[in-house]
């Protein structure tokens, strides 16, 4: 069942959104959510796979025939090995699914293709407290990790800030945390040993494991694979003796930030940067390490990634329609003022135990360095979800990331605040999210990695229910996108991000055909790959379309690829003038643009 909002007009709409905010306030820390669907559903034609978001970037099906579940090592190398025999291709999936692109869809319409989920192969966690490593299923989930690294006394140093990840999901796609200090931010440069099931010939059963660590020169290209080369099946970690870390939000003017950036990183082991370029504010995470003997036991329990009721969440994403409709600049505006306002009051999630009292927050690493209780809860409950949770009219939204080599980070800023100072008001879609979130992660060796010590950006914006209408601002977060990714060459993250992100991307990494050299090796009848998967992993451009630059399948070159119906056409960027973009221009241009189009049929 879903909520249907009540009519309001804009400003009872508004006055609405504050009381739930209210409701946010009493309930968010009472509130236990619904789990989310599990990503693969079968019926007697077939299995669909979708993400956490219930939608894919071309909204298509991602659809096999068949799923199996295998419990161990051993039963996934016989369904390598069968599918080997019989030329199926293979799709690895895991309990959580939450890559947005589509690198574990199969080919379109392929019937010789099957999903092989690691979300019954999550049992084993060997901690070795001599070597200081850990051991761990590829389909074990984060947070079972982190807790049993925790219970003898260890920790785990790198982690995302989203817990909802399988260990092998998190590997295969670069996920990471923040930081330039020892090992760095990456999950995959904390990686000694993994174990890869491969095709093979029939002396050798037709699969075999593979146990790689850094001394084998096919290492580099498994730490972070795509799942184009094989299964990942064991996964080795370094550990550090367990710490807690001590963590401050310091709210500042951002006239200076693109210069303070680096400062901040190699002063502060965990540092992060939440801008929030509508109202000049960027929020500096003083974020260290500290000794098990410092008093406090704080949590991370970061406020977008808690359970919402079905009511609040229904009910902010009809807020977000409505100006939407409206294109009520200043009512969105309004919104990003009273959620920054109640992200402040709260420490943004952070608790020093029941509640946030004040900084600095202190607790142990296990519990600051990831979050994600919308997960955790009884399946009884029906009542709340994480609040994108596709069951119910909750949020909706594209998610950016982009990989920066530091050097060029300044610059990028600059232009940004270039085009925010033309009309500010046209960056709150944005920090009604999260802003701009900004990470530091150290250069690695990884193929697929980046070579150089780098800034993650990642922002999120909203997405209409339907794809051919368009967004209000819609050419401000395309032009951003297009200037991070091809003017200044940002690497887009391989779990997130629309389609052209990734063009040209193969141009990006000095060791991409090394990577192609080890896939040819290890798969060379492509068992793991599929159209899906190369339109992203070789940066294909997929669409040329009626509408397909409006939900990031082209970069828009006509006006048919915006919305010429609604006002939308094709222009230049008004500070990256190559950058081209959907821009709603209501003028007379819309009888010419259908003039043009019966004299040309």
């Amino acid at each position: 069942n879903t909520y249907k909002f009540p009519s309001f007009n804009m400003s009872s709409l508004i006055r609405y959104f504050y009381g739930f905010l209210l409701l946010v306030m009493w309930g968010s820390t009472l509130t236990l959510a619904k789990p989310p669907p599990p990503p693969v559903n079968c019926d007697k034609t077939g299995c669909d796979l979708y993400n956490s978001y219930g939608v894919w970037g071309d909204r298509n099906q991602c659809r096999a025939p068949t799923v199996t579940f295998p419990k161990t090592e051993e039963d996934i190398r016989l369904v390598v090995a069968e599918a080997n025999r019989k030329k199926l291709k293979v799709k690895v999936v895991t309990g959580f699914s939450h890559t947005i692109p589509k690198l574990a869809c199969p080919t379109s319409s392929s019937e010789n293709t099957f999903f092989l989920s690691t979300s019954m192969y999550n049992t084993n966690i060997e901690v070795d407290i001599g070597n200081m490593t850990v051991t761990v299923d590829s389909g074990v989930g984060l947070r079972d990790l982190i807790d049993k690294v925790e219970e003898v006394g260890l920790s785990l140093v790198a982690s995302p800030y989203w817990e909802g990840v399988s260990v092998g999901g998190l590997i295969s796609t670069g996920a990471h945390g923040s930081s330039w200090w020892g090992k760095g931010g990456s999950v995959h440069d904390h990686v000694v040993g993994i174990s890869l099931v491969v095709p093979a010939g029939e002396s050798d059963g037709y699969a075999k494991i593979l146990k790689l660590d850094s001394r084998n020169p096919l290492f580099n290209a498994a730490r972070v694979s795509l799942g184009l080369l094989g299964v990942i099946t064991k996964v080795t970690i370094s550990l550090e003796p367990g710490f807690k870390r001590s963590i401050t939000n310091v709210f500042n003017n951002d006239s200076h930030f693109e210069d303070e950036f680096m400062d901040l990183a190699q002063k502060h082991e965990f540092a992060d940067i939440t801008w929030y370029p509508s109202k000049y504010i960027a929020v500096y995470r003083y974020d260290d390490r500290v000794p098990l003997s410092v008093s406090g036991d704080g949590i991370n329990d970061f406020i977008g990634f808690q359970a919402n009721t079905l009511l609040v969440s229904a009910s902010v994403r009809a807020t977000e329609k409505a100006l939407e409709t409206a294109r009520n600049v200043k009512g969105r505006c309004t919104m990003a003022a009273s959620v920054l306002a109640y992200k402040k009051l709260i420490g943004n999630g952070l608790k020093n135990n029941l509640i946030f009292t004040g900084y600095p927050v202190v607790g142990r690493q296990g519990k600051m360095q990831t979050s994600g209780s919308c997960l955790h809860s009884p399946a009884a409950d029906i009542l709340s979800t994480c609040a994108w949770d596709p069951r119910i009219n909750g949020l909706f939204f594209y998610e950016t990331t982009a990989i920066f080599p530091a050097s060029k980070f300044t610059n990028f800023i600059l232009d940004v605040k270039k085009l925010r100072d033309l009309k500010p008001e046209n960056f709150c879609g944005v920090d009604i999210y999260n802003g701009f979130m900004v990470r530091f992660v150290k250069a690695s060796t990884a193929y697929l990695s980046h070579s150089e010590d780098s800034v993650v950006v990642d922002f999120n914006y909203y997405r209409a229910d339907e794809p051919s209408t368009p967004r209000l601002n819609q050419d401000v977060w395309e032009e951003v996108e297009q200037m991070a990714f091809f003017k200044y060459g940002a690497k887009p993250h391989w779990a997130k991000n629309r389609n052209l992100a990734f063009l040209g991307v193969q141009k990006k990494y000095t060791s991409f055909t090394k990577f192609l050299a080890v896939r040819k090796q290890l798969d060379p009848q492509s068992m793991f790959s599929s159209d899906s998967s190369d339109e992203i992993f070789l940066g294909k451009e997929t669409g040329n379309s009626d509408g397909c630059a409006l939900e990031g399948q082209c970069i828009c070159s006509q006006d048919r690829h915006c919305n010429p119906e609604k006002w939308y056409f094709c222009r230049s960027g008004l500070v990256y003038n190559d950058a081209r973009v959907c821009r709603y221009s209501p003028a007379t241009r819309l009888d010419e643009y259908r003039e043009f189009n019966v004299n040309t049929k």
